[in-house]
């Protein structure tokens, strides 16, 4: 069966950093482009990157606690494997994170455009 595992979360300090791993297993994912999307407590699940399968593209998200220049997505085919490298967080990216698999030609940006998720990896950040 299909399977997405995240891991490399924990507690940071504020200005850390973390590399969170998306490992695949059950199929391939590697002519799938993948995303990262996380989710505060009581808020909605939101992106926060995504590569093309080749890992040609990338994409983050662009919004008032933008991610885009303080965190890289990349991937590793012949592992299976996508990353997130984060640096220089932040407290207000405390979250859950999770990764999916982008199935359909719409956009990276909409969850409803993914299939497969993880369970997630919590993210801490402290003052």
């Amino acid at each position: 069966q299909a399977q997405l595992v995240e891991s490399g979360g924990g507690l940071v300090q504020a200005g850390g950093s973390l590399r969170l791993s998306c490992a695949a297993s059950g199929r391939t994912f590697s002519s799938s482009a993948m995303g990262w999307f996380r989710q505060a407590p009581g808020k909605e699940r939101v992106f926060v990157a995504a590569i093309s399968w080749s890992g040609g593209r990338t994409y983050y998200a662009d919004y008032a606690d933008s991610v885009k220049g303080r965190f890289t997505i990349s991937r590793d085919n012949a592992k299976n494997t996508v990353y997130l490298q984060m640096n220089s967080l932040k407290p207000e990216d405390t979250a859950i994170y999770y990764c999916a698999r982008h199935y359909s030609s719409g956009s990276y940006y909409d969850p409803n455009e993914y299939d497969f998720w993880g369970r997630g990896t919590q993210v801490t950040v402290s003052s």
